[in-house]
């Protein structure tokens, strides 16, 4: 896995972005508010969040008069059990509402870009292929709807560890696959450092991926171990783990992303720090392992 050189008319952005989960326990009012004080331009809000202020049109109000980009929407996904050959129809119309909604609510926020999570094995299946097929049927569905409101659809591959339970697709070459049938403005791919770092073919894929104009959101966290007992919440601040992060961060800038980098933390302990702390913490490790200059 050899890391290419930054291209140096590469774009230089990379402002900051706070995903809400990093703050859990945080309402969207004071993760705005704190984002402000911080002087972090973004935010990436979850579902959960939008619906608890409110929902999209009172979130996007808010987020608003902090002045702030929201530069992704978690999420949408989990297609393999409303897809796939054994799923019922009441399944299969779930799946489609609940993800319709999830764009309805992107487009009334803003922002280009809804986060897919597409699922794991539906329950009593060993077939990888049926289920990856779903994800690619689900797209085929679901992709006229978000164009018409301006909405790509960004999937996520996930950690293998996770393969079983929440993503069959575990690497971008993956997820750039089941992206190629589609305009590069209708389906997108997420660089998440927590999952792909492992990856040997991961800057041949960035190179793609930027090639292809399909790099929708760079998220960025830090592999720490030991690996928790819910491996879910394994996640660090940048620079308390094991991820090498310069040479990732020159591979999509060299790729042409200039967008947000966007901080997605799922950890007990980070939750259970006051949320004041845990933004100000995100801010020094961006300055430090992802942008020493400029504004966030």
């Amino acid at each position: 896995m050899t890391a290419p050189v930054a291209a140096d008319t590469a774009p230089e952005s990379f402002r900051l972005s706070l995903n809400t989960a990093t703050v859990k326990k945080a309402s969207l009012e004071t993760a705005a508010r704190l984002c402000a004080e911080n002087g972090i331009s973004g935010i990436g809000p979850w579902r959960d969040v939008v619906e608890a202020a409110g929902g999209a049109q009172a979130a996007r109000k808010l987020i608003d008069s902090y002045a702030l980009s929201v530069t992704t929407l978690c999420r949408g996904g989990f297609f393999t059990t409303g897809f796939g050959k054994s799923a019922t129809p009441e399944a299969r119309s779930a799946a489609l509402a609940d993800n319709r909604a999830a764009i309805d609510e992107a487009a009334v926020l803003g922002t280009g870009e809804l986060v897919l999570v597409v699922g794991g094995l539906p329950d009593g299946s060993k077939n990888l292929p049926a289920a990856r097929q779903a994800v690619a049927d689900a797209l085929a569905e679901l992709v006229p709807y978000a164009t018409d409101r301006g909405v790509r659809l960004a999937i996520e591959p996930l950690h293998p560890m996770f393969c079983a339970d929440r993503a069959v697709v575990s690497t971008l070459g993956q997820a750039l696959d089941l992206a190629a049938p589609f305009a590069a403005d209708e389906v997108g791919v997420c660089v998440d450092t927590y999952h792909i770092w492992w990856d040997p073919d991961l800057y041949a894929q960035i190179e793609r991926a930027g090639r292809e104009g399909r790099i929708s959101s760079y998220q960025v966290c830090d592999w720490v171990l030991p690996l928790a007992e819910d491996a879910l919440l394994s996640r660090g601040h940048v620079g308390d783990g094991h991820i090498d992060f310069a040479p990732i961060t020159d591979a999509v800038r060299a790729a042409g992303y200039a967008g947000h980098v966007e901080v997605e933390i799922f950890n007990q302990a980070v939750w259970d720090t006051d949320p004041a702390v845990t933004v100000a913490t995100m801010a020094d490790r961006h300055r430090r392992f992802i942008k020493p200059a400029g504004p966030l």
